[in-house]
């Protein structure tokens, strides 16, 4: 039997603000209500159909490029370039880590940890996926 993922820890300057700011992202909420002394704030999908997130309060400034990432996908009924706009609205940040020329685009979150917007949203992918016929 393998182990279950809990969270995705994320390391924070202010865990408050960027908790907040990714659940509006998401469109997510808090798995509890944070206290104004909370060092760690936790955030959820309301259906819970994927991991929550843990934001920490650490002393250390991120100084390098993220190891891990996440990708984000337009919602269905929405693309690529609305989607890009709500987010850079929002607050984040486009951030070149030599990606070239590709289809999706890397931003950062407030904090400068980075995360790439996909082209196509999930119902897309979906049927270019059983386009394929790979069933993957």
């Amino acid at each position: 039997m393998a182990p279950v993922v809990s969270q995705l820890t994320i390391d924070s300057a202010d865990p408050h603000a960027l908790a907040r700011w990714w659940r509006e992202v998401l469109d997510w909420s808090y798995a509890w209500e944070p206290a104004d002394d909370d060092d760690e704030i936790e955030i959820q999908p309301p259906d819970g159909a994927a991991t929550s997130w843990l934001f920490l309060k650490v002393p250390d400034v991120k100084t390098v490029k993220n190891r891990l990432h996440v990708d984000l996908r337009p919602p269905n009924g929405s693309d690529q370039a609305t989607e890009l706009e709500r987010l850079l609205a929002l607050g984040a940040t486009r951030v070149d880590i030599g990606q070239g020329d590709v289809p999706w685009h890397v931003l950062a979150d407030p904090e400068g940890n980075e995360f790439c917007l996909l082209r196509s949203t999930p119902d897309q992918l979906a049927a270019a996926v059983a386009a394929e016929g790979t069933g993957a």
